[in-house]
């Protein structure tokens, strides 16, 4: 049974006539950048996230690049994250001039090390204002933890460190939306626990688009009417700038798109973690648990969240696993038709275009051990549990179990 990564087809089938209705309203209103539409959106993800303010941009790499903008960081500072990640959260750091400090990454949870924030800036030496300096002479100006497959970083020990040194925290939750984290106050959602919180809504994540599309939250209400001046051209009214901004504009087609999907995605979630659960079931059954090693969950179990109305911690944007000989998994799994991914097979810091920075094999050893074994499955909502036991079996077939 050949089984795919995703299926979009399904998702869409079940909100087809709503969607082609609302992009036909939009087609015959012709207002196709921002407007009515984005600021609609934008009122549902504060309502949904619990954030003070949202500005609906172009992409979740754009979200951050914005960010770092209204911040001010550029040539000569430095930005604290982790090399196993997509490559937009280094590339936005690099695209405003600044440098990319890496941190190495907690092996079980994949993100990134709280040790080990506190250790590079413990390694920084603070210059006359008390700003953490690195031994290159680069001011650190911002930590921008990600949230990975889903799962949220350990936020309270990152924030703690950063008021420490003072230093504004930039969530990546690009594949976190809808995850919460069970600080001292209460969980509260990915994206709304720092300074900055920043969403993709590419195809593929648990809230796709119909193309790009971004969203910044934050808390501040100066930095958002920076950010929402800054996503066009750095303009507050037509042809008056202000800033130096860029074309950043989310789209009424995409916000429209999203504002019909969202009342969806706790469901969605649901039945992420479902074929989660079912995964453990059927891996534990297969005697593969000891071979194979499924996601950490660190926050279980759930009742707390169910109570307070959060109750999603990892919401399995992806299901990744590590797995030996993974790369000769991969080519059974293709011979039997089964969709698999591998996020990421190469740590940002190997990266070509990260050579000026001066790494080397062996500076982030748990990054690049992840780069080597990691595995993502199929886990999309609408995975029937037939699909989940094909997708176990091809996997003990390859072990010889």
């Amino acid at each position: 049974m050949p089984v795919p990564l995703l299926d979009l087809k399904s998702q869409y089938q079940t909100l087809r006539e709503q969607i082609r209705a609302e992009v036909d309203a939009i087609m015959d209103s012709q207002q196709f950048i921002l407007g009515p539409k984005v600021e609609s959106f934008e009122r549902a993800i504060c309502e949904y996230t619990g954030a003070e303010h949202a500005i609906g941009v172009t992409s979740g790499t754009d979200a951050l690049l914005i960010v770092l903008m209204a911040l001010g960081i550029g040539p000569g500072d430095a930005v604290i994250t982790t090399p196993f990640t997509f490559f937009g959260t280094a590339g936005s750091i690099a695209r405003t001039g600044a440098t990319p400090l890496f941190v190495d990454i907690d092996p079980a949870t994949f993100n990134i090390s709280p040790a080990g924030l506190e250790a590079a800036l413990a390694a920084c030496t603070p210059d006359i204002e008390g700003r953490p300096v690195t031994a290159k002479g680069e001011v650190v100006k911002a930590i921008m933890p990600v949230h990975l497959y889903g799962l949220c970083a350990e936020m309270e020990a990152i924030n703690a460190i950063a008021a420490r040194y003072n230093l504004p925290v930039i969530e990546d939750a690009a594949q976190a939306l809808g995850s919460s984290y069970p600080s001292k106050n209460g969980p509260k959602q990915a994206g709304t626990i720092g300074d900055f919180g920043c969403y993709s809504f590419f195809p593929s994540k648990n809230l796709g688009a119909f193309g790009d599309g971004g969203m910044v939250v934050c808390k501040d209400a100066e930095m958002a009417a920076t950010i929402r001046a800054l996503r066009n051209h750095g303009g507050e009214r037509r042809y008056y700038h202000r800033l130096i901004g860029g074309n950043f504009r989310l789209d009424a087609l995409q916000a429209a798109v999203l504002e019909i999907k969202l009342p969806h995605l706790d469901g969605w979630s649901k039945g992420r973690q479902r074929n989660a659960a079912l995964y453990r079931e059927e891996f534990a059954a297969a005697g593969l648990a000891g071979t194979v090693t499924l996601p950490c969950e660190p926050c279980e179990p759930y009742a707390a969240y169910a109570a307070s109305g959060l109750p999603f911690h990892h919401i399995y944007n992806q299901f990744v696993i590590r797995a030996p000989r993974r790369d000769e998994l991969c080519k059974a799994l293709e011979a039997a038709g089964i969709g698999h991914a591998i996020y990421y097979p190469l740590s940002l810091h190997q990266q070509e275009c990260f050579g000026y920075l001066g790494y080397g094999e062996g500076d982030f050893p748990n990054a690049e051990q992840a780069a080597r074994e990691t595995l993502a499955l199929p886990i999309f909502p609408e995975l029937e549990p037939e699909q989940i036991r094909t997708v176990v079996g091809a996997i003990r077939a390859f072990y010889g179990r």
